[in-house]
């Protein structure tokens, strides 16, 4: 299932322009009357190599955290955090005009994760949470991680605010019981 999303994100992101910019996150557009665009925007990206790496992150998540929380709820963390990462942007980041990608949805994932399973003492998790913190706090600081091509636009106030979801969900969000867990 994971597999045919990823597959899906990169052959969306290899039709190019059009349907990039007619899915975008675009403030002018959803607020005149396009509201798919909150939803659609987090799921487009700038190109191949965006996607690409998008993808590398969302099967990270998936080897490291699929079996935490069942489908639903899996659901809910991904909902949660596009609801939030929206909100932030419309309300905080009133200047931003458009933004897609799914690197906001992708911290929400890893933070949930991170944070449930903190929750129930694992020390590879707490150390993934500081590592986490560490890369929210140097992009505060010195702007997005050097590992997009030139022209790439990173909003990195995406990332916390899909942080600060997932944190919430993972603190809120009961571990899936073993027979209900999301296939590896």
């Amino acid at each position: 299932m994971v597999l045919a999303f990823a597959l899906a994100l990169l052959g969306l992101a290899a039709l190019g322009e059009g349907p990039r910019l007619a899915l975008r996150w675009e403030r002018m557009a959803w607020s005149a009357g396009q509201p798919w665009r909150l939803v659609a925007g987090h799921f487009v990206h700038f190109d191949l190599e965006h996607a690409l790496l998008n993808v590398l992150g969302l099967l990270l998540v998936w080897v490291l955290f699929a079996a935490t929380f069942s489908l639903a709820q899996w659901v809910v963390i991904v909902l949660t955090a596009i609801a939030t990462v929206d909100l932030g942007l419309w309300a905080v980041n009133v200047e931003l005009q458009w933004y897609l990608g799914l690197s906001g949805v992708l911290h929400a994932a890893l933070a949930a994760g991170i944070v449930r399973r903190v929750i129930e003492r694992d020390a590879l998790a707490a150390l993934l949470g500081v590592l986490g913190l560490g890369k929210l706090l140097y992009e505060h600081l010195s702007g997005a991680l050097p590992l997009l091509g030139p022209g790439m636009v990173v909003i990195t106030d995406a990332h916390l605010y899909g942080a600060l979801a997932g944190m919430l969900c993972g603190a809120v969000l009961r571990p899936a019981e073993p027979a209900v867990r999301m296939p590896r």
